[in-house]
């Protein structure tokens, strides 16, 4: 059975698994300001950071949550994971590798 490259059908590890993933990295950099800010005040506040840092904490999962939870978001992720499986099954090339420079010279 050859698979289509430019197929939509998701199987269940896709959907739960890698598009999250995807979700997970992205929701960090557009919340690039949050995760700053609880870095910050985990590493000034050392053991105690649980009690002093839950202001932070809590604005971190606020943001973070807002992205998981927008239908807009997930097919964003979605359409950037297929485009790299479509990719990949057209090349045999991981996204990975096929960002790395090639050597110019041997």
């Amino acid at each position: 059975m050859a698979l289509d490259p430019a197929g939509q059908h998701l199987r269940h590890v896709e959907k739960d698994v890698l598009i999250p993933k995807i979700m997970r990295e992205k929701a960090r950099e557009r919340c690039s300001e949050q995760v700053q800010d609880f870095t910050k005040c985990c590493k000034d506040s050392g053991i105690l950071m649980v009690v002093k840092c839950r202001k932070e904490n809590s604005a971190l999962k606020e943001c973070l949550t807002a992205h998981y939870n927008d239908p807009a978001f997930y097919e964003e992720c979605k359409m950037e994971y297929l485009k790299e499986r479509e990719e990949f099954r057209k090349t045999g090339i991981p996204a990975k590798k096929r960002l790395q420079k090639l050597p110019t010279s041997m």
